[in-house]
């Protein structure tokens, strides 16, 4: 708490320290303005990035294999726990809007981190406790043998059933919390107005999904492999020992942080910008943009700058009637208008980002939606399939998503050595391509790997069906290979997107927003699976049952849910392009920056959103 009171004193100081140059608004731990020489930096991101590691660690463990414990553990019908995880899943990610809230506005990235820590942490450990006591859980029962006997296992409910939620969704709040702040947190270490800082922010990205990769290999492979042999309770019990780790190392780069001070509600200037417009929605605004009030740094205290590029952003025919909450009311008097009816255009620059990237994140919903069958239905593929490696060793399901990462803890450090020095000679982008490539690129990808999982489902499902033999697990790995790859380039890129878009004081916010697409992916996923029961059960394509309508994927046709989601994918891929377009295009303006020193749209400089900004 004192150090919080710090920061909030030391903030006007900082403040003029940043009027003088272009370096962020960075306080050390004490709540002085940060020394560039003593602060920030690879070496402090690094403790970030420990934290990383072993937070995806533990929840990836829980994650990936959870619809194995729900369904053998907690007796829930297989569509019932594929819901469950993608739901679990799901409000992690928009609970991540939250954290970034919280950070942004009144806690600051690491005391978000610290807090929220604590609380994925409890959740561990109630998951661990709830697992080992048998008096919490339902009696054991194997649901092949008990469906082959006409019986049903007991699902849990009651107090059994709450345990079980309240202990899953504290680390659903907690990880969600703590993951945008992770990513923010992480790229503060760097100036991003400094050319050579901003190279070093590019690898920082690459470098934080390195760290992501390693913690999901580990937790796909060591700790499934733990909770397969061990138990769950001492699965769970490995989860909590990784997130307190990741906790000691958050800890133990206080000394070197470069911290950015909250900013009060990073809400309010938006909605002043939104109800100004509306009631100055008759006035007509002037010809010249010049004269809209701010529009040349008029504005007592206003620190913010703008590139030729972003006036002209600014003043295009897209959401031109934001523009109406800049106009000063001409009566003849200098009575000073309230900042919900006069607003800088700063501030409406600010909302006009806000609207454009809309439709980039609402694009990569349904690649995550694809993800969300990778950690469910095809883990129940692999159940379903010989899973035998040696005479002695066998694979456990959800080891399969492994793959994908041990591919790329080889591909990403070669992409950012190799391929990023290359790429950055022909295109002068510091991150070799521009981020809306890479997404665009992964979207494209996304689509061939449900084409491969459709594929081989239809060739598992007659092997079994009707030549009685059980392929080798390895066979649907090609999915979880391509996916890997076009994560490597969706997720990245759209993080890097965001973080460059986003106003100062808005990192973290604007980072949890990238995570919602995963939230809303796992959402989609869970309509998608109820509504084609609903649809196919009705139509009786599958003999009654609808596509998903059995536990045993041998009788649904996971095989048509796959060949669906391939069609959405490229429809989606297709819709990307457009919106992608719109957003890059930049109209002809006399403001146009000279040849060769063009800037791609997403990256504009930075504007700070504050109370400062406001008249």
């Amino acid at each position: 708490m004192e150090q919080r009171r710090q920061l909030q004193n030391h903030k006007g100081e900082a403040m003029n320290a940043s009027e003088m140059g272009k370096e962020d608004i960075t306080l050390d731990w004490r709540g002085r303005p940060s020394n560039p020489t003593k602060h920030g930096g690879m070496r402090a991101a690094a403790f970030v990035l420990g934290l990383q590691s072993f937070e995806i660690m533990g929840i990836a463990a829980v994650g990936n294999n959870l619809i194995t414990y729900v369904i053998n553990e907690m007796h829930f019908s297989l569509s019932k726990s594929a819901n469950i995880v993608t739901n679990f899943i799901g409000t992690v990610f928009l609970l991540a809007l939250v954290g970034g809230y919280l950070s942004d506005s009144y806690l600051g990235s690491f005391w978000t981190m610290l807090i929220f820590g604590f609380v994925e942490l409890s959740g561990f450990i109630l998951l661990s406790v709830q697992a080992h006591v048998p008096q919490l859980k339902p009696p054991p029962c194997n649901n092949m043998a008990a469906a082959d006997n006409g019986e049903e296992c007991i699902e849990a409910k009651g107090f059994k059933s709450l345990i079980f939620f309240v202990a899953l969704y504290l680390v659903a709040l907690g990880s969600g919390c703590v993951k945008p702040n992770m990513i923010a947190h992480g790229a503060d270490q760097f100036n991003p107005e400094s050319p050579k800082q901003s190279k070093k922010l590019s690898t920082y990205f690459n470098a934080a999904y390195f760290a992501f990769s390693m913690g999901e290999l580990i937790a796909l492979t060591l700790l499934v492999w733990v909770q397969t042999h061990s138990g769950m309770d001492v699965g769970f019990g490995v989860s909590a020992a990784a997130m307190a780790m990741g906790l000691i190392s958050l800890v133990s780069g206080t000394l070197y942080y470069r911290n950015k001070p909250p900013q009060g509600s990073i809400f309010t200037p938006i909605a002043q910008v939104f109800v100004a417009a509306i009631l100055k929605r008759k006035q007509v605004c002037p010809s010249n943009p010049q004269l809209l009030h701010g529009s040349q740094n008029n504005v007592p205290n206003d620190t913010t700058t703008f590139s030729s590029d972003a006036g002209s952003f600014l003043h295009a025919e897209k959401f031109r009637f934001l523009d109406k909450a800049c106009i000063k009311m001409q009566d003849g008097t200098n009575t000073k208008e309230s900042p919900w009816r006069l607003c800088t255009v700063a501030q409406v620059k600010q909302v006009k980002i806000l609207l454009s990237v809309i439709p980039i994140f609402a694009s990569t919903i349904v690649f995550n939606t694809i993800l969300a069958q990778l950690q469910t239905f095809s883990v129940q593929q692999g159940s379903m399939m010989d899973t035998k490696l040696t005479k002695s060793f066998h694979i456990p399901p959800a080891s399969l998503q492994s793959i994908p990462y041990i591919m790329l803890i080889v591909v990403v450090p070669l992409y950012d050595t190799f391929f990023v020095p290359f790429a950055r000679k022909f295109t002068g982008h510091d991150s070799g391509i521009s981020p809306l490539k890479r997404i665009g690129f992964g979207l494209f990808l996304a689509t061939f790997s449900m084409i491969a999982a459709a594929i081989m489902e239809e060739k598992r499902r007659d092997t079994a069906v009707n030549s009685n033999k059980i392929l080798s697990i390895f066979w649907i790995t090609p999915q979880f290979l391509i996916f890997g790859l076009s994560e490597m380039f969706t997720a990245v890129g759209l993080i890097e997107f965001f973080y460059k878009q986003s106003l100062k004081g808005m990192q973290a916010f604007l980072t949890a927003v990238t995570y919602c697409s995963y939230s809303f992916g796992f959402y989609l996923s869970s309509l998608l699976v109820s509504l084609v029961n609903k649809i196919t059960s009705s139509s009786g394509s599958s003999g009654g049952g609808g596509w998903l309508g059995d536990n045993n994927l041998n009788k649904d046709r996971l095989d048509l849910f796959y060949w669906l989601l391939a069609g959405l994918s490229f429809l989606n891929f297709l819709n990307y392009l457009f919106w992608s377009n719109w957003y890059s295009h930049k109209p002809s303006s006399s403001a146009s920056s000279a040849p060769g020193n063009e800037t791609p749209m997403e990256d504009y400089n930075h504007y700070r959103l504050d109370d400062n900004n406001i008249p």
